[in-house]
């Protein structure tokens, strides 16, 4: 690549006609890859065109629809990972460092459209909790909506995962139903143009859901209102800048650096697999993308007798797994940081931590001799190299080390005597992305989680027996929570739906059961009813919400009680001994069981003649609220309450309220019966 890089806005790509521009260099040999330059650029265009087309045609899509788009957006970057990771090489990335940055990316937009389809409705409202009676007639009730906003959501993304750090925000932005501008950090900005182009080339982007920038935002935040979102991934000093420039009613979220740490428990001592675990773990963060990650291990907190073990261990795990240099030659393992720049920055951090009592334990601050791309080992002073580095400290409590981040393959170590000391240790870091903690001993990880906890986004526990299964200190996941407090930002990305409702707004509505049923696609009680014909008799597309079946009443003996409690084991003394069951204070005397109750009312509201309905998968919220003895009688009243058809299926599942009254009107039990429908009816 050489040349202006382009940006892709308002539907189609656009070149700045700068003839300057920032000059991005491979990271090991410092040849020139592409110029970057946003100079002309129309943002307020941009925004203006998210705002109105991107919002249109996301608005036009349910989450399951969306949810579909994402899982084909995967799959298309999935079939080009190939030549992402080869170019992915030229910012100092090995193919092993490309598997969390290109396939992490990927993962994550598989992630959500799962998540998507399986946890939210084929609609474009959710709820947030159960309804809230507010009228003793039923009347007038309230509930929690999350609505999308109606903006945009600008993202300004660090340049060390240029493809995964921007699809873990695009995901549950586009889930929401938010378009989104994407703006990439100029060292890695080529990659995210590459996997930006390849979607765009798929077709599979709704109009204005995906926009780029490829270089600076000037006056961006002058653009921005109500409605819209900043999502910022960087440094603390950066993210502080930027908070300032929002205007009140625009969401701001950062995810900035942290001094992250890694505790090795006082049972992990050094013939235990889990101080190898340890020291596997500190090696891969500090080597995976040359330690240039957020969440990566910055103070190894260990007890005091365990600080020569880990260096000495360490040094012989790099000496026998780490090859540095050129990611095009074969066998190297870690690449060069992304730029001259940056390693002149992590030199310079690592000079203070230095000059404020911190010793030198492994590695150099000299340049290293590294393999290039033709085979050949020597050094590179064009290129981006750093050695792994631990620096000691006598001091644990020096101010530096728990302030200073070298965001590149260097780590602190700190002596420990007590836990209380260690997890002292961890909070002097004002707030971290995530702390890992080494251990068997469920009492230390216990301890160690309660005095620890406040100060962190992510704790995880490594030992024998997740070593092998864990992802890792520094891997977050789209199914958990990547963010932290104080210094590593206070903002929240990914945590599966989670996320997806930083991209909403949550609303508290009032109204009549037949509003909010309107509103919600969840029928509520009160609201309308149809019982003219039996619900299982028509389709998914015939079926609407408040169609009902009433059953008539079934007696209950005692023998009927007998019966079930022989014929299913449960013999339990409240259905089968009159005088303990007399004494218990719920029952008062001899009750059916309620899972025979359930059992009778499935054969009450069942139309049992073969039809649309395929399968019943399952109850949930289930309650027993009023005992029934011999002689009583029930009858169930069943109500379509929601109707989810499947983007992929044939069919769809319906959700029914199912009520189960006594002769005296009584409510004896209430719960959702789950079923799969036909959306039409198969022909005769």
């Amino acid at each position: 690549m050489t040349g202006l890089l382009p940006s892709y806005l308002q539907g189609s790509w656009w070149t700045s006609a700068s003839e300057g521009g920032t000059i991005v260099r491979d990271a090991s040999t410092g040849a020139e890859i592409v110029r970057v330059d946003s100079a002309g650029i129309d943002l307020a265009g941009a925004v203006d065109y998210a705002r109105t087309v991107g919002q249109r045609s996301l608005g036009a899509l349910t989450f399951h629809q969306r949810a579909m788009l994402l899982k084909q957006m995967a799959t298309v970057l999935n079939e080009h990972k190939e030549e992402l990771y080869e170019l992915s090489k030229s910012s100092g990335s090995t193919v092993r460092d490309s598997y969390s940055d290109v396939d992490g990316g990927i993962g994550v937009l598989f992630t959500f459209s799962s998540k998507g389809r399986r946890e939210l409705p084929n609609a474009t409202v959710i709820l947030d909790g159960p309804v809230e009676p507010l009228s003793k007639d039923g009347s007038f009730l309230g509930r929690h909506v999350y609505t999308r906003l109606p903006g945009v959501a600008v993202q300004i993304n660090a340049f060390n995962f240029p493809m995964w750090g921007a699809l873990e925000k695009f995901a549950p932005a586009f889930l929401a139903g938010v378009p989104s501008i994407v703006k990439p950090a100029t060292p890695t900005a080529y990659i995210a143009e590459a996997w930006v182009r390849i979607l765009v080339d798929s077709g599979l982007l709704p109009d204005g859901s995906l926009q780029l920038v490829s270089g600076s935002l000037p006056g961006i935040f002058d653009l921005l209102r109500l409605g819209d979102l900043v999502a910022f991934t960087g440094s603390a000093t950066t993210a502080a800048g930027l908070r300032a420039q929002t205007a009140d009613g625009v969401r701001f979220t950062s995810e900035t650096d942290s001094i992250n740490a890694s505790v090795l428990g006082p049972d992990a001592t050094p013939d235990t697999p889990e101080f190898d675990a340890y020291v596997k773990q500190l090696m891969v963060e500090l080597t995976t993308k040359a330690g240039q990650k957020c969440t990566a291990i910055r103070r190894a907190i260990v007890p005091a007798d365990s600080v020569g073990p880990l260096v000495d261990a360490l040094r012989a795990k790099i000496a026998e797994r780490v090859v540095i240099g050129d990611p095009h030659a074969e066998g190297v393992t870690m690449g060069p940081l992304v730029s001259t720049a940056q390693r002149d920055e992590v030199l310079r951090q690592v000079a203070a931590l230095r000059a404020a009592g911190g010793e030198l334990l492994m590695g150099s601050a000299e340049a290293p001799s590294v393999v290039h791309a033709d085979g050949s080992v020597g050094p590179a002073p064009e290129g981006a190299f750093v050695a792994p580095m631990l620096v000691g400290f006598a001091d644990t409590t020096a101010p530096a080390v728990h302030e200073v981040e070298a965001f590149g393959p260097v780590s602190s170590v700190l002596g420990y005597s007590t836990l209380e000391e260690a997890a002292e240790l961890v909070g002097r870091g004002g707030g971290s992305l995530v702390t890992s903690v080494a251990t068997k001993d469920p009492e230390v990880a216990t301890e160690l989680l309660t005095r620890i906890a406040a100060y962190n986004g992510r704790v995880l526990f490594l030992n024998r027996d997740d070593a092998r299964t864990s992802t890792g200190h520094g891997s977050p996941v789209p199914h958990l929570v990547h963010g932290g407090p104080g210094r590593a930002g206070g903002g929240e990305e990914l945590g599966g739906i989670r996320s997806v409702m930083h991209f909403m707004q949550r609303t508290a509505i009032q109204g009549t059961p037949e509003i909010l049923t309107a509103i919600t696609g969840v029928w509520h009680p009160g609201a309308g009813t149809d019982r003219a014909v039996h619900p299982f008799r028509k389709s998914l597309a015939e079926l609407r919400l408040g169609d009902q079946v009433e059953s008539g009443f079934r007696e209950l003996s005692l023998e009927d009680i007998e019966a079930f409690a022989y014929s299913t084991g449960d013999t339990f003394y409240a259905h089968m001994d009159e005088e303990a069951a007399e004494a218990n204070p719920f029952f008062g005397g001899r009750v059916a069981h309620g899972y025979l109750l359930v059992s009778w009312a499935a054969g009450l509201f069942v139309s049992p003649e073969p039809g649309p309905v395929l399968a019943n998968y399952g109850l949930e919220n289930l309650r027993f609220v009023t005992p029934v003895k011999p002689g009583d009688s029930i009858r169930v009243t069943l109500t379509a309450k929601q109707i989810t058809p499947r983007e992929t299926d044939e069919y769809g599942e319906v959700r029914w309220d199912a009520v189960i009254h006594n002769q005296r009107d009584e409510i004896v039990a209430t719960y959702d019966v789950l079923t799969l429908v036909e959306k039409e009816l198969a022909p005769a």
